[in-house]
Order: structure tokens, then sequence, then C-alpha cells
């Protein structure tokens, strides 16, 4: 007792303010569960596992730890699951947790020695007292940070039910009987609460549903708000409100007052139909995935080192099957678990490792990596065969989330998100924190350079380079190798959808479309309408050819399954990908400026960088919302192609670091580079990116250029622009490359309406198999959906 006295200037009692761990390990996945329980820092209120508690007292002296030990209270019953009534987790109709009880112990441990002294004890000096007592009764940081249960967002009051026009029109509706008046469905009806129109919702993405006329049906006449006929009771708070206007599920305090208008007595009507949130959790907890989960089959369970799952956050599955791939590829693998221990990791880290995105990489990486948390649930069944309910006892990545997605706006929230925008929000986050030292970098095994050839009548030519880290492919459904029985099935669809049936399971059809024909599209010659030559000082047609500057050890292919439609209506591609095991892109590699070859000259009354934005495609993307800045930048980094190409592009670049940036300050270096001079300078085995550099530091001189190569420090300065993550004074090291032949590790695929709902999930190709890695559910794939991939992650073969 004497020895913790005289070290009661290390004791701190936590403000309401106080970040306070004490769920889990701040440098490992170790839990007050875990045999050695959990030792919290009482002077920074860090939380440890037994086996890493040491590190901090070397570290920081701090020699008084809290010492929480959680031990399972044997259960008395089974208790049956509920079907959930509500989109919440402990909550009355919400999700039943069904875990185990677990009783806490505390002790006081004193380091170096452990000496243990009880808790609660009179003893205890009253400082060390009210200290221990404010850590138990805080609520920890782990629960500050994360949303307590999973709720459909509050409903809103529409800002038309107010003051809602309802015509005069003499419009009843009875209580029963109802049909939609375009169609004949009986079924996901909506009354108009203007006109007292009934018509159906909309389609969903596999053909069932409506046929989309009550949309249709505000298109032409703007009226707002329509109510779900078979929710309403008379609990009108629990009706579906839907305004198209606000595209949200909306609340209408004078709902009673609009059905009225139309002599509706709402508190006769019984409940028939689903509210949109119910059809949503009804889709979260029995929709059959098919496919993408493998559901139905009897999937052999894998642990061990490389086989652990993730808990799901609440609609995280796109950061799981995100990180088990990346983490599964050499640079990740090598630079966050090969190359880096836990302990120099917490070395290395700031005062508070939770904060640090190089930690909770490591954190994340031995978690997964290690095996040591990868353990068989006791639910697996007896044959050793997963179960439908079954999981994997697996580990949390709250900590991994909250320092990734830290002042993102979307990340940061509980919602789903894009897969692919959280990939490159990754790599950003990664290349920024190793800045300075390329051979630590994994992002750069992603890296690579795309060149764009473009050549307008006169005979001349423009190049366009930029760098990327996918390479975003369209997916020609002309091309699919089953056309004739597509097309047979659109025909048969358009019949049933007419006469109001209903298509069977095998007799849906989807068109298949072989990889390489993604890729042959990406590489073909194709038109660039109103591009402005400045050799003929006019807006013409040019021909633009893409191709790779250099070849990355590891390929990432994005299938753009997402586009819109005429009026900007978002629909998915519902086709299947044929992916082979290996692809050969040698043919794609950019020749470069060429012998012969005249460049288009530079046309100073245009702007800094000698392209202009088209202003039709800047206005419709900033129609929509975007930065005007942006769009521009959109129109000019992808030579005012179109659209979409710009919208892709928009979308891929919203988090660059230069991207609010003006457009001459950003780009304009880059066009009064000679490519003739580039590629005199990559002869001589420089890369390109060093090349285009040196010349603009040195004013186009090749000797010059030569010498800054090799001392950028004292050769002369330049007014070139460089980015945040690359603004350091050492040559950017040469690119990752090799041969175009590359053969894939693994997928990611996505089922849902759009990117940001349904769910996600990871196969990856290891150790001579295919395994599944769905959330928590981790084991050997028989029948990988490979035709279904989202994102293909293709590793290159060095031979």
């Amino acid at each position: 007792m004497e020895f913790l006295r005289s070290h009661l200037s290390r004791v701190r009692i936590p403000e309401p303010t106080s970040r306070v761990y004490k769920e889990e390990c701040c440098i490992s996945f170790d839990t007050p569960r875990s045999e050695g329980g959990l030792f919290v820092d009482m002077n920074t209120f860090l939380a440890f596992g037994k086996e890493l508690v040491s590190w901090n007292y070397e570290k920081t002296g701090n020699p008084v730890y809290l010492h929480i030990k959680e031990t399972q209270v044997a259960s008395s019953e089974d208790r049956p699951s509920k079907k959930p009534t509500r989109l919440g987790v402990g909550v009355d109709g919400g999700f039943e947790n069904n875990e185990p009880v677990y009783e806490q112990s505390y002790h006081l441990v004193i380091l170096p020695d452990f000496l243990i002294l009880p808790f609660p004890s009179v003893e205890l000096p009253e400082k060390v007292r009210l200290a221990v007592d404010a850590v138990i009764s805080s609520v920890g940081a782990e629960k500050k940070e994360q949303i307590a249960a999973w709720t459909a967002d509050t409903k809103f009051i529409s800002k038309h039910a107010m003051e809602l026009k309802q015509l005069d029109n003499g419009v009843i509706i009875l209580p029963s009987g109802w049909k939609c008046e375009k169609c004949d469905k009986t079924g996901n009806l909506w009354l108009n609460l203007t006109d007292g129109s009934i018509l159906c919702g909309r389609k969903n993405w596999d053909g069932t549903g409506g046929n989309n006329h009550a949309v249709n049906h505000y298109t032409e006449t703007k009226y707002p708000l329509a109510v779900k006929l078979g929710t309403i009771t008379d609990d009108l708070n629990a009706a579906d409100v839907y305004s198209y206007d606000e595209d949200a599920s909306v609340s209408d305090p004078l709902l009673a007052q609009h059905l009225q208008h139309f002599g509706i007595d709402f508190s006769s009507l019984k409940k028939t139909e689903m509210t949109t949130a119910e059809r949503e959790l009804d889709i979260n907890t029995n929709f059959d995935w098919n496919r993408i989960q493998e559901s139905g089959e009897d999937i052999e369970p894998l642990c061990g080192p490389g086989y652990t799952g993730l808990v799901n956050l609440g609609n995280s599955c796109y950061l799981a099957a995100t990180m088990q791939v990346v983490l599964s590829t050499r640079g990740f693998y090598s630079r966050y678990y090969i190359d880096q221990s836990l302990r120099v990791a917490f070395n290395n880290a700031p005062a508070d490792p939770t904060l640090d995105l190089n930690t909770q990489l490591s954190k994340l990486a031995h978690g997964l990596l290690s095996g040591k948390y990868s353990l068989p649930d006791s639910q697996n069944t007896d044959d050793g065969k997963i179960s439908d309910t079954a999981k994997q006892q697996s580990i949390s990545p709250r900590m991994f989330k909250s320092v990734i997605a830290a002042n993102h706006p979307e990340f940061s929230t509980m919602r789903q998100q894009d897969a692919l925008e959280f990939f490159l929000h990754l790599i950003d986050q990664v290349e920024t924190i190793n800045m300075g030292n390329h051979l630590s970098d994994p992002s750069r095994s992603f890296k690579f350079g795309i060149e764009e050839r473009l050549q307008c009548p006169s005979g001349k030519v423009a190049y366009n380079r930029r760098y990327d880290y996918i390479l975003s492919l369209n997916i020609p459904l002309e091309k699919a190798t089953n056309k004739n029985e597509w097309e047979k099935f659109k025909k048969l669809k358009a019949e049933k959808d007419a006469s109001g049936g209903k298509l069977a399971p095998d007799e849906i059809v989807r068109p298949r479309v072989p990889l390489i024909d993604c890729l042959d599209y990406f590489a073909a010659p194709e038109e660039v309408h109103d591009f402005y030559s400045s050799e003929l000082n006019a807006r013409t047609t040019a021909i633009k050819k893409a191709g790779l500057t250099s070849f990355p050890d590891y390929l990432v292919l994005h299938m753009r399954k997402f586009v819109l439609e005429e009026g900007w209506v978002p629909k998915k591609l519902d086709v299947y990908i044929d992916a082979p095991d290996s692809i050969d892109i040698s043919h794609m590699r950019s020749k470069g400026f060429q012998p012969g070859e005249e460049l288009l000259p530079d046309n100073a009354s245009v702007e800094d960088d000698g392209v202009t934005a088209d202003e039709t495609i800047v206005s419709q993307l900033s129609s929509m919302g975007f930065p005007y800045l942006h769009c521009q930048k959109a129109a000019v980094n992808t030579s005012n192609a179109g659209v979409e190409d710009a919208m892709n592009w928009l979308l891929s670049h919203m988090n660059d670091p230069d991207i609010d940036e003006p457009i001459s300050k950003a780009k304009g270096s880059i066009q009064n580079v000679d490519p003739s001079k580039v590629s005199t300078l990559m002869q001589f085995g420089f890369d390109e990116e060093i090349a285009r550099n040196a010349l603009l530091a040195s004013g186009g001189d090749i000797e010059r250029a030569t010498e800054w190569i090799f001392n950028p420090d004292s050769a002369v300065s330049t007014n070139m622009q460089t980015s945040s993550s690359s603004s350091r004074n050492e040559v950017d090291a040469p690119l990752p490359d090799g041969t175009g032949k590359y053969r894939i590790v693994g997928f990611v695929s996505h089922i849902g309406t759009s990117t940001h709902c349904g769910h996600y999930v990871a196969h990856i190709y290891k150790n001579s198999k295919w395994s599944i890695f769905n959330d928590d559910k981790v084991g050997v794939s028989k029948n990988p959906p490979i035709d279904m991939g989202y994102l293909y992650f293709y590793e290159r073969i060095d031979s």
C-alpha cells in the first residue's frame, strides 16, 4: 500500500470529457474477456492486454493500472430468438443480442512487479478510490464513438405537409379492394395525397415491386406526398409517408386531415403492408443474398492465420470486405505485419495510439493475420460445418474505423458506403502517413500511370497523363456472349410486365460480358466531340486512345455496374462479368510521344493549361450539386469526353488534396513539357514522372534536368504544382512496373440497388483455394461467384 501511496501523483481522476478506454486494448484486440483481462492506465486511461501492458510501463513509467476481468455466467436456459420489428439493437422490439452474461471483477495492479491490490477496499487512498470509481462508471470512449443502436434515420416533417394543396375532385377511397390505376398491381400501392390517385411503387433491382407508376405520376404532376396503402392504421405515426420531392420517408402531422379529404376512416383500417423501414429490415434479415454469400452451401469453416473475420459494426461490410483483400496483398502484409511488430508500432506512436493510423493499421493487420483471434465459435455444428447462424469469434475494427474515418463526412457515419470510395480513401491516407519514404509505402503497389493520346483532324496530337490506383471499366453489353438468350428474355419480361405476371427465378437471364472485352473497350479509340483544337482554333471531333504507362504490382479493376439513365436516374446493370483466372494486358501499354508526331500548339488565349472545360458538361455536373471548380476540373481531366466520364473522374478524385486549387495552377505545368524530351530522359532509364518534374524544374533543358535528377536540392527551383501528399524535396521514386500478365487473387462483390446499400462480401484466393470473408463468417468457398465482382484484384506475374 505504501508503494501505491508513493505513486499517487501518477494517478488521475478522469474528467467528464476524458477519453476512457476500458473495453479493448489500444494496440491489440484483447478485451476484459480475454484470458489475461484488460489493464487501464490510471494516468492516461488507455487500455492494454496483459502481454502488452509492460510496454506501456516502459514507455511512460506509469505504474498504476485498474485490472478488469469479465467471466461468463452460466445461462440457465436457451432463449428462442424473436423476429425483430424495429431497426434497433437492444431496444424494445429490436434485435436481441442473445449474448452471454458476464460478471466483472476489479483489482489494482502495480507494475513492474504486478503487485495486486483488491478493489473495492477502504484501505485504498481516497484519490485512488475516486479515480477507479470514475473509470468504472464512465462511458467508455469506444462506445462514445459508435452509435449504440442501429436504427433507421429519424423521419423529418415534410416541407409540403403543412400547406399541402388537395384537389376537390370528388375522389373517395374505399377501405379495401385497391388496384393500381395504370396496371393490375394490387400490392405496394401508394395514395397520392393531392389528387387521390392510387398507383404502384418503384420496381426493385431484381424485377419485383411495382412498375414505377407512382413516381412517374409525380414526375408528370409534381404532386409531392404519397402514403402507402396497407400501412395506415389508428397509429398514424407508423404510416409510411413518402415525399418524392425530398426523396425520403417523411412525417405528415396533418395526415389524418389529408386522409379524411378522401373519405378514409383510418381508425378502422388494418395493417397489411410493410413500411419502407420494415421492408429494409426484412431484406437485411431474410433476403436471399444468393450467390455472393454462397447461401445454402455447407461451408467448411476456416480458422488460423489469415482467416480471421471482422465483426459488422452496423453497415460496415464495405470496410470489412475491402480490408480483408487489401491486407492479403504483399505490400500491406509486409508493411503492417511482417516488417512492423506491434511493439515497434506502439513505440513509434504518439501519446494516444488510438488516434494514429499507422498503429491502428498494424493492430488490424496483426489481428487479422496472426490467427490469435481466429477461433471457432461454439455455435458451429457437430459435423464441423458453419450453420446459418454460426459466426467465427472475430475482431471488431472499431478503433481502425474511427481513425480512418476521422473528419470524413460519410465514412464516419454508420451508413453503408461504396467499397470503391473507401478503397481510394484508404490508399490516400496510407500514402500520406508514409510520405517521404516510398520504400515503406504499400499504396504504391496499386499506383500506375494512364496516358491519353488525342489527335485532332489536323493530324497533330496532345497527351494527357495522370496517376491512378484503380482502372474503372465500362461494361459493353453489346459484347454479351449470350446475346440471343438475353434478347429473348427481355421480350418475355416485357410480356410479363404488360400482363402483370411474374418471372420465375429460372426464367431470368442476365447478360454475360467477358472481362477482356471491358479492357479492350477501355483501350479502344473513341471519338471526343466538341474537342477544342488549338491548331484549328475551333471545336472539332478528336480521336482519343488510352493506355497505361506502367503496370502496378496489383491491378484493381472497378466494374461500372451503376450508370445514369436518361434524366439522371441511377440504374444498376444486372450483368455477369466473366473474369478469367489470368489476363495479359501487355498490349495496353502506352507508347508515348512518337517520332514524326507533332504536338498541338499551346493556346494562351484559352487557359493556362491549354485546355478549356466544356461548359455543357460543367453546367450539367454543377446542377447536380458539385462545386463549379470541381466540375471544370472533371471536364478538363477527361478531355471533355462527356458527362459520364467527367462524373466518374469527379467521384474518384473528390478527396484529392489539390481539388480546390485553380486549374491553371493544378494542371497547367503538365501541358508545358515537351513529350520528346520526356521520352529522351526515359530512354536513359528515368521514370516518366521524374523526367517530367526535372524538365519542369529546368525550364525544359535536358542537361540541367539531368543535373536536377541527381541533385534536386542544389538544382534550379521550379514553380510546378505538387499536392500536399507529395510536397517533399526528394524525387518521386519510380513506380512499380513489370510484365502485363496478371492472375486474380481476390474480388469484392456487391448486391443491392446502389453502392450505398445492400451488402459487400470478399473472396480471396490463398493457399491454393478460394475463401469467403463475409463479415465474421470465414470459410472455404465452394462456388466463388467470380462473375459477380464489383472490384477485382489482380496480382502481376513476374516470371
